[in-house]
């Protein structure tokens, strides 16, 4: 095999990983109803998003956001709830992720086996490419800090939170657990505890030249609006692009691919490497030292088992207290379950009920 055929082997085989790493979620098996739970109140709002303004693909600033209200919340005027942020995948947005976490049912069935009562909310980073990777990019707009400032603002100003970082908590699924765990080493003045699931993307991979089917594809997009009719492994490249090689000065599209007319761009692989976790962890072993407490779980038939386990495995290597559980199932199969029975017990032991004596 020549270079260059090895070289389109190895892209095709990556953008596969890849792809299959951000693939939407789809129907999970859901926990049966908890007898005598009780009901949680749902509110649909708007949260505006100062660090969106701007932003060259013109997503939406005022972004919708669910927030589940516990039994408790509209009797209890004076008490105070910790909160959780759930960050959804890749191709969904907030709505399809409540469907398949099965909330309120699996918040309600959670509260009835003894989790303490606290507000969760689920913020939508859905954009034109169908994901924003939850980073910071001039082309998508900085969703990062929309979620780790923005939303906890609102949350804060809008509802009886209790304000601190001891009673915040941070969980996310595939490229929601990439968020967890990009937003997570950089916001820890922000966040108590941490808890990602299945994660993707932690690690940086090489690339080569693209398939032609791909570069083909990728060619027909002359508008943000033709993204829409991409298959799905060119369109979660473009997602890729627009929130690791943004660049205003190249539209309409304002990023930079990985390939330029069939050669290497080394300068936008470096970027796309700066944003793997797996590289810049080291960094922030200080602030992840700071969680009250950290779980990492994953699928015995997920894809992305190694690198979740190479996470953890950084954690043990400085000291870092932290759960890591590797269970039966594949990607999406047990997430209601997970949710209901780990995800938020976890957070019921990890985060502070009481707010601060002064």
């Amino acid at each position: 095999m020549t270079t260059r055929n090895l070289s389109a082997a190895i892209v095709l085989a990556v953008i596969l990983a890849v792809g299959l790493q951000l693939a939407a979620q789809v129907k999970t098996e859901v926990p049966p109803k908890v007898p005598g739970a009780k009901p949680v109140a749902v509110e649909r709002v708007k949260i505006h998003g100062a660090s969106l303004e701007g932003n060259l693909e013109g997503n939406a600033v005022d972004r919708d956001a669910l927030v589940f209200l516990p039994p408790s919340y509209g009797k209890e005027k004076s008490r105070r709830y910790p909160v959780v942020y759930a960050l959804h995948g890749y191709s969904i947005g907030a709505e399809q992720w409540a469907g398949e976490i099965h909330v309120p049912q699996t918040i309600e069935g959670a509260f009835a086996l003894g989790t303490g009562e606290m507000i969760v909310v689920l913020p939508d980073s859905k954009t034109v490419h169908n994901g924003s990777m939850y980073s910071s990019s001039v082309t998508t707009g900085d969703f990062e800090r929309y979620v780790a400032k923005d939303v906890v603002a609102y949350m804060d100003a809008h509802y009886r939170t209790i304000p601190r970082r001891e009673s915040r908590g941070l969980v996310g699924h595939s490229m929601g657990g990439y968020g967890a765990t990009r937003i997570g080493m950089k916001h820890a003045d922000v966040f108590g505890s941490l808890y990602i699931m299945s994660p993707c993307c932690l690690s940086a991979r090489g690339m080569g030249r693209e398939p032609s089917d791909v570069e083909k594809a990728l060619e027909k997009v002359k508008t943000p609006a033709d993204s829409a009719s991409l298959p799905f492994f060119p369109r979660a490249q473009l997602a890729t692009a627009a929130a690791w090689s943004p660049n205003p000065k190249n539209p309409p599209l304002y990023l930079d691919l990985p390939t330029k007319g069939g050669e290497l761009q080394p300068d936008v692989l470096a970027k796309w490497a700066a944003n793997a976790p797996l590289a810049f962890v080291d960094q922030y072993i200080g602030a992840l030292g700071a969680y009250r407490a950290i779980a990492i779980d994953v699928g015995d038939q997920d894809g992305l088992r190694t690198d979740a386990t190479r996470l953890h495995e950084v954690l043990d290597r400085y000291g870092l207290a932290h759960t890591f559980e590797i269970y039966p199932g594949t990607h999406t199969s047990r997430v209601a379950d997970r949710f209901q029975n780990h995800v938020l017990p976890f957070f019921g032991r990890s985060l502070a009920f009481e707010e601060a004596r002064r």
